[in-house]
């Protein structure tokens, strides 16, 4: 029973160790999604994507985290490993091994709804971040609030293919404001980066395009073609921004 209890406190240890990772992680500047990503990587060793990888190798404070991520986590491999065999070891037959695996994967099932558990992430993540503020110097600007990351708006990174609407567009052709959309930055394939460009930027096919907008306006952005198909869909787009824009002001009033 103690080796079935150690596996379950190294998992709650290795969720938490997470959930502060990822938490530090958002505080140098990375968007929350890819620290998570990130983090989960780490720990468990899976790897990451190449152009967030560079992300966090090329800052210190993001490589060091990672690096704790990784020795954390093959120390809580091993650990469970270990405490897996000691719980099913000289086990004399299903009577004594079955309500074992029956405790081992409820207690996994109660971690399992309360690390997705809304509520529960929330008030960790508010704890997370109090406690990082109060004891390490990490950038601590709420980059959410600034740029109003909640409901119905966010920032996404766009991969421009040749045959994408925006490609070998300059910025002032595409009015993408018209349509809600801001352009924050973008991201040459040579490893350049561009931000806050103006409107004679041109972008060119594979770049990325880093844009701040409502998020139901990207996946149709994201698959729209040029030609005249994609110069419709574009008035169209600016038509249902404008919609929105009128809507909300009605909401207002």
């Amino acid at each position: 029973m103690a080796a079935l209890i150690s596996v379950l406190l190294t998992i709650t240890l290795s969720l938490l160790i997470t959930r502060i990772a990822a938490e530090a992680l958002t505080l140098t500047g990375l968007s929350r999604e890819a620290a998570k990503f990130q983090a989960h990587s780490a720990i468990t060793g899976s790897g990451f994507t190449t152009s967030e990888s560079e992300l966090v190798v090329a800052h210190p404070v993001r490589r060091r985290i990672l690096m704790w991520l990784m020795l954390l986590g093959n120390a809580g491999l091993i650990t469970v490993i270990s405490s897996l065999v000691l719980t099913f070891i000289n086990v004399a037959g299903p009577q004594e091994w079955l309500p074992r695996l029956g405790l081992l994967l409820l207690g996994i099932a109660v971690l399992w709804v309360l690390s997705t558990n809304r509520w529960v992430s929330r008030l960790l993540s508010h704890w997370v971040e109090w406690a990082l503020r109060r004891w390490t110097h990490l950038d601590v600007r709420d980059y959410a609030s600034l740029l109003r990351l909640a409901e119905d708006y966010g920032v996404i990174e766009l991969q421009i293919d040749p045959d994408d609407w925006l490609a070998d567009k300059p910025l002032q052709e595409t009015d993408l404001y018209q349509e809600g959309m801001l352009v924050l930055g973008i991201q040459r394939s040579d490893g350049t980066y561009i931000g806050a460009p103006q409107g004679s930027t041109v972008i060119h096919p594979g770049d990325v395009v880093i844009l701040y907008g409502r998020l139901d306006a990207f996946s149709e952005l994201d698959s729209r073609k040029a030609g005249s198909a994609g110069d419709q869909a574009h008035q169209a787009a600016i038509a249902h921004h404008q919609e929105q824009i009128r809507l909300a002001e009605g909401g207002g009033r």
